[in-house]
């Protein structure tokens, strides 16, 4: 009984997971080919690492309905990460 709620649980799980669609990073040059509208600019906040920026760009990028992402700047100041991304669909 327990493997099959198990089993249960993990598809449940995978059918959630491929059902979320997040913002994918795009170059700058693929936008003209793509036919990219711009629909906003997000930025981080102080994060400690590369890939929490990336992962705040994506989640606010996603928060606009934008499909995709181009990071337009980062900095990284002491400890702090800093981004910026131009959203498009």
């Amino acid at each position: 009984m327990k493997r099959t709620a198990g089993i249960v649980v993990s598809l449940v799980i995978g059918a959630l997971s491929f059902s979320v669609m997040a913002a994918e990073e795009v170059q700058k040059d693929k936008i003209k080919e793509m036919n990219l509208t711009k629909i906003g600019t997000v930025s981080t906040s102080d994060t400690s690492a590369p890939m929490d920026a990336r992962a705040e760009l994506v989640k606010k990028a996603d928060a606009l309905g934008g499909k995709y992402y181009v990071i337009t700047s980062g900095d990284k100041i002491g400890k702090d990460v800093r981004a910026t991304a131009d959203v498009y669909k």
